[in-house]
């Protein structure tokens, strides 16, 4: 073991130098007296103590090309045999387990490692090259060694090497490896499959990034989510470490972006332009190469499937919504027996299966559904392959269905098969087709976008991003640039499983546009039972946003070429909504939004073709009539993934 940095030691305070002898450089004896110019500082203070029930370890792991990665090791005292599961991470290993200064496992850990931890399995955060305490240079999704990365070095190398060292170097280990992780976690989980060492049993890529250009972190459908800048300098300087953030005080950002201009703007204002994060975002806002290369479904699905895999993404992802199901999409084409892929969707946000699952937003479910998928679902899983635990017959597809609250196992994915839900004339929505035909108009305007949440808005705050997918939308029903299509009240229950797909005719008086399209659950005006005498509070009349996506108009006819719009002109986009298992209740309605902005999440469309959106000027920002055709041969619709019951 002697590659570890530091062992758990049996004295827990080491002295400095102290008292009379500080000018000859001896440290004073353990039982000599102290006097009032005994220095008061000790070298070391190790909070953990002989009655801790776990050990910790820390290693610097060497890569193949030299470089040491640091990586943390922690058990249960008196674990052998036991599995590892290894998580590779960008946002500090030694964090990640010191949650909580305690003498108990399942308290320095996350809150996800507990069932773990306590069944004998042996947990490893590591920092990734660059980042905290690791060696190295830190590229942000760095590319697969190839065409875009002549290096020889991934996240896929080092994972092989860091799974190598491990089976070689804790004794405790029964030699089976499983990775898991979520969002940049969930890339590196990813990662290391593709050329996977043989002692990598199993993998669970949670709300992994995937795609950031298609509808992960950085981009959707082209539309720039300006986030993103923060994310480029709080993550490289520093080592991430701190000291990365804007210092722009507090305020509304929603005005504090209006302000500002374009993304260009903005960037130069801050003055980090030739960040080279940002760069890669200002130079390149087409779906060219740069990003089509980068993109992991692509890599993975070039190789063969050798690694037992779970997926998993939350329903109402605000991050990262697109990747697991495009892996998905990749891999279960070569799950020739339909039992080494499982795609897991639950009721959650970003990251929220590694949390509290009882409720998102206003939303409340039937018990922890984090907790329940973990116990049940997760940990059989890694049993199984890592533990030679009894067959737990994981399903194919496991989601959660939101309106009747329960889990259900399918074959497959989607389930549901595609039934048009029409937009119709004086804002109707139906199933049939309507009979007349015609156009509904709005004013957009990018000197008032539309906010995505209600204002004042703190893109800092957890509490406003976390559940935004889940808000009310009655917040912008009656304004002039939102159009809206509403169909009757249910009088049977609509299940749909799987993506809604968009089908959108729509024409603009300017040469670029944005869409953005909601999908809705209307609740019926009922009153529940007062708060105070035990029921919840009231959601009568809530407007529930079941899917929520935009669409970047230059991308009509193709994601790498950008070209203008013409006026007045009708053009058929289509996308997909965020995948789902929701069922429609009777005395619910359905209802359909379309507007053209969602600031400031993303970046405004100036509506004014220009050669590249991130840097237009304030004149090019310019009002646009917005026309959603329905009916005829331009019938508008949101087309339904429906279950027959």
């Amino acid at each position: 073991m002697r590659a570890f940095l530091s062992l758990a030691t049996a004295s827990l305070f080491s002295l400095a130098i102290a008292g009379p002898a500080l000018a000859q450089g001896a440290a004073p004896a353990a039982d000599a007296p102290v006097t009032p110019m005994t220095p008061d500082v000790i070298a070391h203070f190790d909070q953990v103590l002989p009655s801790a029930d776990f050990i910790r370890r820390e290693a610097m792991v060497p890569m193949r090309d030299g470089t040491k990665l640091y990586t943390v090791i922690v058990m249960k005292k008196g674990t052998r045999g036991g599995p590892i599961l290894l998580s590779r991470t960008p946002y500090d290993a030694w964090g990640s387990t010191h949650r909580v200064a305690s003498q108990r496992i399942v308290d320095i850990l996350e809150t996800m490692d507990a069932e773990f931890a306590e069944d004998g399995y042996i947990r490893v955060y590591q920092d990734i090259r660059g980042m905290h305490r690791s060696e190295g240079t830190y590229i942000m999704n760095r590319p697969i060694a190839g065409p875009l990365n002549n290096t020889g070095i991934d996240e896929s190398t080092d994972a092989y090497d860091t799974i190598d060292w491990l089976v070689k170097n804790v004794p405790e280990t029964n030699g089976k490896v499983g990775v898991i992780g979520s969002s940049y976690l969930g890339f590196t989980t990813l990662m290391a499959e593709i050329n996977p060492h043989p002692a990598l049993k199993a993998a669970v890529p949670e709300s992994p990034m995937v795609d950031g250009w298609m509808g992960d972190d950085w981009f959707h459908n082209g539309a720039f989510r300006v986030t993103s800048l923060s994310y480029a300098t709080t993550q490289v300087v520093n080592k991430g470490d701190g000291g990365g953030d804007f210092a722009l005080g507090k305020g509304d950002d929603y005005t504090r972006w209006l302000e500002a201009g374009s993304v260009g703007d903005f960037a130069a204002k801050l003055g980090i332009s030739q960040v080279p994060g940002v760069r890669k975002w200002l130079e390149n806002p087409a779906y060219t190469p740069f990003w089509s290369e980068q993109a992991v479904d692509k890599w993975l699905a070039a190789r063969p499937l050798t690694v037992p895999t779970m997926l998993e993404v939350g329903q109402w992802d605000q991050e990262d919504s697109y990747g697991a199901p495009a892996v998905y999409r990749a891999l279960e084409p070569k799950d020739k027996n339909n039992d080494m892929v499982t795609l897991v969707i639950g009721p959650w946000r970003h990251s929220g299966a590694n949390h509290g699952g009882s409720s998102l937003g206003a939303l409340d479910f039937t018990g922890d559904t984090a907790h329940e998928w973990r116990v049940k679902y997760l940990k059989p899983f890694f049993d199984h392959w890592l533990k030679d635990a009894a067959d737990p017959h994981t399903p194919p597809v496991l989601t959660y269905a939101t309106g009747i609250n329960q889990w259900q196992e399918s074959p497959r994915w989607p389930m549901g098969t595609g039934q048009a839900l029409y937009l119709g004339a004086n804002g109707s929505a139906g199933f049939a087709k309507p009979g007349v035909a015609g156009h509904d108009d709005y004013v957009s305007d990018p000197a008032h976008p539309v906010p995505f949440i209600p204002r004042p808005l703190d893109m800092d705050d957890g509490a406003q991003w976390k559940p935004w997918l889940v808000h009310d939308q009655r917040f912008v029903s009656g304004r002039p640039d939102v159009a809206e299509w509403q169909t009757a009240t249910l009088d049977k229950p609509v299940h749909i499983m799987g993506a809604p797909e968009v089908d959108l005719y729509a024409a603009t008086t300017g040469t670029d546009s944005d869409w953005v399209v909601k999908l809705i659950d209307v609740y019926p005006n009922d009153v529940p039972e007062a708060a105070d005498q035990g029921g919840r509070p009231s959601m009568a009349g809530y407007e529930l946003p079941i899917g929520i996506e935009i669409f970047r108009g230059r991308y009509a006819q193709s994601f790498a070429k950008p070209a203008a719009l013409k006026p007045g002109q009708v053009v058929h986009y289509h996308w997909a909504l965020p995948n789902v298992n929701h069922v429609f209740l009777p005395g619910h309605k359905l209802k359909v939004q379309v507007q053209s902005t969602l600031f400031p999440l993303y970046d405004r469309n100036p509506q004014t073709f220009v050669p590249n959106i991130m840097f237009a000027k304030p004149g090019d920002y310019r009002k646009a009539t917005q026309s959603v055709w329905f009916g005829g041969d331009k019938a508008s619709a949101v087309v339904l993934p429906v279950v027959a019951e």
